[in-house]
């Protein structure tokens, strides 16, 4: 499908661009570069932020703290195989003949809506660039409607080209989770939609060479929607199990046995609540879905459980921090006067993600009360919100209440009887429901947790 032969049978690369390094485009990029006779450039801002990641990558690293397996190796061999290297310089779009684009696509501000200036600063940049008979695949979740209504029309001017004409376009998503890049992308199945037959079986081409998992060619609009859907019907599930977690510490129940006795029939599967709801995706993708369809569809429909859900998983981390000033109002500390230590500020255990952690939310809600908020991760590098370490032994000295904000697997090999000889008062918040309550009970700690009565 993509190589062609030049004089006497000489074979030539595809040549592939990657827009944005992330946890999305790093691994697919990767896997690219793994191919044969595919050569891929990553494309990626030198920010303050991120731009650091163009030096790390081209020199064989993950920029990633986290366990996330094959990664590293995976990098390192397409580097010194010289088949994928990154770069500031989106002019090399010039010369490709595939791109995808995994920018950010953030929702801000009350009114939810999506933000949408990197995707159309980067569509800009592509359409200027692009050759005649080049693939761009949209790979940023987005509402839906916002490939056909937003992309598309800046591909055109830009290039002077059209869809399915000059150039093909395309929208697939990708399943991923920190941890399991790799693994997501090449075992789950993949969706794939095109603006027209061409375009899209291009990019069911391209996916099958690193796609093990079965591939469902069908249009854009029905790509789009999927992907916010599926997330969103995640975020509902969640939701319903935190409110179900507050119904049973109303109760004086425990919430994890209630489930588990509820998941003894096969076919039933209540989901585990938690201190608050983060990632990329569900903060975001249940507002992308009930924008493209007030934005796209017809006015009648207004979605309203999906934002329901949004304001259950929204409220946790204030939740928490209600747990946090009940536990210490019996110790006769006021939040003002107390020093409060989180255990985990990234958003997914064993991962340095701290994409809309609900940390950020606890933590602001605790300095509205005047608290002192210390925090330690075994994997994130920064974390402006708040005073980080990698010391636990001194984020916890000296604090009035531990809160597990993040289940890493070091925490629950937490000791105890340490932990309790450091602390000044010494509670527990347990939000990811990492210790036992009756041990932490037995080492003499005041313990509170998420759906636990």
């Amino acid at each position: 499908m993509f190589l062609f032969r030049g004089g006497k049978g000489r074979v030539v690369l595809t040549k592939i661009c990657v827009v944005g390094m992330g946890y999305v485009g790093i691994p697919v990029a990767a896997l690219l570069a793994n191919q044969r006779n595919f050569d891929v450039t990553g494309i990626q801002r030198r920010s303050q932020r991120s731009g650091w990641k163009i030096d790390v990558l081209n020199a064989g690293k993950s920029p990633f703290e986290g366990d996330e397996p094959g990664l590293d190796d995976l990098i390192r061999r397409v580097v010194k195989k010289g088949s994928f290297r990154v770069t500031d310089d989106f002019s090399v779009i010039k010369d490709m003949d595939i791109v995808l684009i995994d920018v950010q696509t953030p929702t801000d501000g009350a009114d939810h809506n999506p933000r949408y200036l990197s995707l159309k600063e980067v569509s800009r940049q592509v359409g200027t660039y692009m050759k005649k008979g080049s693939l761009v695949v949209i790979e940023s979740t987005v509402a839906p409607g916002t490939t056909q209504f937003v992309v598309q029309p800046i591909l055109e001017r830009k290039s002077g080209l059209k869809a399915g004409e000059g150039f093909y376009l395309a929208y697939s998503y990708e399943r991923v989770m920190p941890g399991r890049l790799l693994d997501y992308i090449a075992n789950l199945p993949r969706i794939v939609g095109g603006v027209d037959k061409k375009s899209r079986n291009r990019a069911v081409a391209m996916y099958k060479k690193i796609v093990k998992a079965k591939i469902f060619p069908t249009d854009i609009l029905t790509a789009e929607t999927s992907k916010t859907m599926e997330n969103a019907y995640r975020d509902v599930n969640i939701a319903f199990s935190n409110e179900m977690a507050m119904a049973c510490e109303s109760l004086g129940v425990d919430v994890y046995e209630v489930r588990e006795l509820i998941n003894s029939r096969a076919e039933r599967h209540m989901h585990v609540p938690g201190i608050g709801v983060g990632g990329h995706c569900l903060p975001k993708d249940t507002w992308l879905l009930d924008y493209g369809v007030r934005k796209y569809g017809k006015p009648s429909m207004n979605p309203e459980f999906v934002r329901l859900a949004r304001k259950i998983n929204n409220f946790m981390p204030t939740h928490a921090t209600q747990m946090i000033k009940e536990a210490l109002a019996a110790e006769k500390i006021a939040l003002r006067d107390a020093k409060v230590a989180l255990l985990g500020v990234a958003y997914l255990e064993d991962s340095d993600d701290v994409r809309n952690t609900p940390a950020y939310d606890l933590i602001r809600d605790l300095e509205t009360y005047g608290a002192e908020v210390v925090a330690h991760d075994p994997y994130v590098r920064s974390f402006p919100e708040a005073e980080l370490s990698r010391d636990l032994n001194r984020v916890v000295e000296g604090s009035d209440c531990v809160v597990i904000v993040t289940k890493h697997k070091p925490y629950f090999r937490l000791k105890l009887s340490k932990l309790k000889s450091l602390m000044r008062t010494p509670i527990i918040v347990d939000g990811r429901n990492v210790l036992d309550r009756a041990k932490a009970e037995r080492a003499g700690f005041i313990y509170k947790g998420i759906g636990k009565g």
